[in-house]
């Protein structure tokens, strides 16, 4: 299933939209945190096990990209598209059985499982496609397509809250929701597969080859370098850092003002996810085409050092004032989503055009490990200070304080990265044949 090669002429403005389709629809796993209260009202579910899908959807979503990168870029996007369309909407339907019939491993294999299993393959299916379309600007390309991943629940959260209420609460209610989710997102994520185009060769060498400027890595020496790997790490702690706010931001803003003048309610709650969203999302789009600018390393630097001033603000006084509280939250997931969108453009600038979607792919492990890790460290300290008789904002204070100490290691990494020694580049003339020894 290759996807047809664009004509002459073609506006390569015509591809981020494709890409936008299919990740505005699996950007709905940043709005689980709408469905955390009715399930664990219906099930009896406590809060790290109601948490317990979106974990495992994040984990397959880093395997999957990293063990079907490599196929990804030989098959091209049409066919990563289509994949993850089928598993993703599937993994609704699956969970608005187990819901209906109230087994809660079905919606856990489902959405998790098999979900994230689309959520991997569709986040990485357009990002090579796209750098190749944009080399010019690679961080203003990603953070396009990959601004629908934090979008998605821009739109997906108010639309879930509207069914619940619509629906109902019981499970019933919620697996009505789960089955509209399903069937809704697999006729959007099909405009993407149908637009999709590649772009037509424009450099070769005496024999017809294709030919790309600048050092180039495969996926497979990739992995052996320490720039790499420090990279997974950058990743891993930008990312749980952001995500246990983000996956407990309802029931969190909530304990925060309960006993104030003020409390949150549950529709003000949805309404915090959606900003939250709306951050994510312009922070995917703003923050990555400003690495065009200043350079990946010093945008990583913003990320991850105003990221802990922002996490030490809401832990010393963000119960005391609303806006603060918000603000600063606004600020950390903006941070989160333009860490996703400027990574491939580090990459880019790395290893090269060559597999750089596979590279992408493995990775993205950093994400699955910071998908238990972030909700991990946030459910289970909160769970445990409540236990011990604590409420309110001092449920979550210790757990504020790791995620400080976690982005100082991740900036720490940072700052070790420099280029990649010549000997891992790939001989210029032949990167074909090379990629062919390599999927042998």
């Amino acid at each position: 299933m290759s996807p047809p090669m664009a004509p002459a002429g073609w506006s390569r403005w015509l591809v981020p939209p494709a890409a936008l389709s299919g990740h505005l629809s699996i950007g709905q796993a940043y709005a689980w945190s709408v469905f955390k209260p009715p399930l664990e009202s219906a099930l009896g579910l406590s809060g790290t096990q109601s948490a317990l899908p979106f974990q495992l959807g994040i984990v397959m979503l880093g395997l999957s990209a990293a063990f079907g990168g490599t196929l990804v870029e030989r098959k091209g996007p049409r066919w990563a598209m289509t994949v993850a369309l089928v598993c993703f909407s599937s993994g609704f339907l699956l969970a608005a059985l187990g819901a209906a019939v109230e087994q809660y491993w079905l919606i856990v294999f489902g959405y998790g499982f098999v979900g994230g299993i689309g959520l991997g393959i569709g986040y990485i299916s357009p990002v090579s496609t796209l750098i190749k379309w944009f080399p010019d600007r690679p961080g203003m390309a990603t953070g396009i397509a990959i601004m629908g991943f934090g979008g998605g629940a821009l739109i997906a959260s108010p639309w879930s809250a509207q069914m619940l209420e619509s629906f109902g609460t019981d499970s019933s209610g919620i697996a009505l929701a789960f089955l509209v989710h399903g069937l809704t997102y697999a006729v959007f994520m099909l405009l993407g597969v149908l637009l999709v185009r590649v772009p037509r060769p424009v450099k070769t060498d005496g024999d017809g080859l294709a030919v790309l400027d600048g050092p180039q890595v495969s996926a497979r020496s990739a992995v052996r370098t320490p720039q790499f790997w420090c990279l997974w790490i950058v990743l891993c702690m930008n990312v749980t850092a952001g995500i246990g706010i983000l996956e407990k931001a309802a029931p969190m803003i909530t304990d925060f003002f309960a006993d104030t003048s003020t409390p949150v309610s549950v529709s003000a709650a949805a309404g915090f996810v959606a900003l939250l969203s709306a951050a994510n999302m312009a922070g995917r789009i703003g923050w990555s085409s400003t690495s065009d600018l200043i350079g990946r390393k010093n945008i990583y630097r913003v990320y991850l050092g105003v990221g802990a001033l922002m996490y030490a603000l809401i832990a010393l006084a963000g119960d005391s004032s609303k806006p603060l509280f918000i603000l600063c939250a606004l600020v950390i997931l903006s941070f989160y989503g333009g860490g996703f969108a400027t990574v491939p453009a580090y990459l880019k600038d790395l290893f090269g055009t060559y597999q750089v979607g596979a590279i992408h792919g493995r990775l993205l492990t950093a994400w699955s490990t910071a998908g238990v890790l972030g909700p991990l460290i946030v459910n289970w300290i909160a769970d445990r200070q409540e236990e011990a008789g604590k409420d309110g904002s001092s449920l979550y204070t210790l757990s504020l304080f790791i995620m400080i100490g976690l982005l100082a290691v991740g900036f720490v990494a940072n700052e070790l990265v420099r280029p990649v020694h010549p000997r891992h580049h790939e001989p210029v003339a032949r990167p074909q044949e090379k990629e062919a020894s390599d999927v042998r």
